[in-house]
């Protein structure tokens, strides 16, 4: 046993600097510890993977799947959408840097070949929803100084790797190789893995949940496509040849197909033959029931409230407001606060007073009556000036009082109600106008 415990600790500590130095791990198939005979390593290299009802899966098949691209786009868009203001921190608090140059960024566009924030923010969160991750160039004109460009990378051409202790990201194009810094890529991933390089790719680790819901979709069209006519089995005279067998069955699929295409509901059948289904019907099989179960079962690999994938087979007044409730709070916070720490970790750094906030007011708003009823609460009891309640209602600003900070004259501290009274009329304060 070591008999000095600190000297340990820090002997271990020492060690664990030496090795991390001299450790280069990668996430890519390029990794030597990889066999080349590994099918999930070629699966990854080709974004495609066998699910177990021996369907491949794929970002692109996935979102084939009505619930999937339903929920990408919704999250994607709805996080596209909101404000990103820029705020410098003040001695009383904040206030707003509309000057900043990452404001025109995150506002306007965010480079020279005139991409939108919208759009940036949309094909971004596709990426990390998708893909699993998603990176963005930051370019400046020197290090440390103002950014210039946002520039969105494929995530496909980028290998992850930490090199002397740091980690750093290897870009391909084409010929091209580029080597960027850890502080030049905005990294946003959907789940991180254990070794804080690779990150976990949805549509992978759950392709038997999406292999199920692609194959529920391909069943239902092969059914309609056949006119509603499942697998048959053709039960024929025991005396007929294999070549009547064969033609049997060629000119029953053909009648089968005539009648489909012209609407006819009596089919023909030679003396003798007789038809059965094989397998179970969809409504044995309880086709329905699954793909409703499939579109839950999206629902929560996305976090969402089912309503938002326009199920409202249990949707009621009341409940449908507190999914949307719950959409803020559980779904969408925990992505902004992730892309809130990237942006300010990498445009701005630590030293800087300057940071970004995302503005989720417009998502929680109410009817009208409910929204007027909050902000006469709030300017009476001096939480909101008249003028910060026309801002939310994108009404013009009246400036002087309406500016100021609001509170009815006749709340008095509890207890002073008797004084008050007992005053006489040309001493009692007035009320302010």
């Amino acid at each position: 046993m070591w008999p000095f415990t600190t000297g340990r600790r820090r002997l271990e500590r020492s060690l664990g600097r030496i090795l991390l130095a001299n450790m280069e791990a990668r996430v890519s198939l390029e990794n030597p510890l990889v066999p080349l005979s590994d099918p999930s390593a070629w699966a990854a290299l080709f974004g495609a993977w066998q699910s177990a009802t021996g369907i491949e899966v794929t970002p692109d098949r996935a979102l084939g799947v009505p619930a999937v691209w339903c929920a990408v786009n919704f999250i994607a868009g709805t996080f596209a959408s909101l404000p990103a203001i820029v705020y410098r921190k003040t001695e009383g608090g904040r206030e707003r840097a509309d000057s900043d140059p990452v404001y025109a960024l995150l506002h306007d566009w965010v480079n020279d070949d005139f991409l939108t924030s919208f759009a940036w923010r949309k094909y971004s969160m596709v990426n990390t929803l998708l893909g699993g991750r998603s990176f963005t160039f930051i370019e400046r004109n020197r290090p440390g100084s103002k950014v210039l460009n946002l520039w969105p990378l494929e995530p496909h051409k980028i290998t992850v790797e930490r090199i002397d202790g740091k980690r750093r990201y290897r870009y391909r194009d084409g010929t091209r190789e580029v080597v960027y810094q850890n502080n030049e890529v905005i990294d946003v991933p959907f789940m991180m893995a254990s070794d804080n390089l690779a990150s976990f790719n949805p549509i992978h680790t759950l392709k038997n949940a999406l292999g199920l819901a692609i194959a529920l979709e391909e069943y239902a069209s092969k059914f309609f496509q056949n006119g509603g006519v499942p697998p048959l089995a053709m039960q024929m005279p025991a005396t007929a040849s294999p070549g009547a067998t064969r033609r049997a069955v060629a000119n029953i699929e053909d009648l089968l197909k005539i009648s489909n295409e012209e609407g006819r509901l009596v089919l023909p059948m030679p003396q003798g033959h007789r038809l059965e289904p094989v397998g179970f019907r969809p409504q044995e099989g309880q086709l329905i029931e699954a793909r409703n179960y499939q579109l839950l079962e999206v629902a929560r690999i996305y976090g969402l409230p089912p309503v938002f994938l326009q199920d409202l087979s249990h949707g009621t007044f009341s409940n449908t407001e507190q999914q949307d409730l719950m959409l803020v709070k559980h779904t969408l916070t925990q992505w902004l606060k992730c892309w809130e720490q990237e942006l300010n970790a990498k445009l701005f750094g630590p030293r800087s007073r300057n940071f970004i906030e995302f503005n989720v007011d417009g998502l929680l708003r109410g009817d009208f009556k409910t929204r007027m009823d909050g902000y006469a609460t709030a300017v009476q009891n001096a939480i909101r000036t008249p003028d910060e309640c026309r801002d939310l209602e994108n009404l013009p600003r009246k400036g002087g009082d309406a500016d100021q900070l609001h509170v009815q004259g006749a709340t008095v501290p509890l207890g002073a109600q008797k004084k008050q009274a007992e005053l006489p009329p040309e001493e009692l304060p007035t009320e302010t106008p």
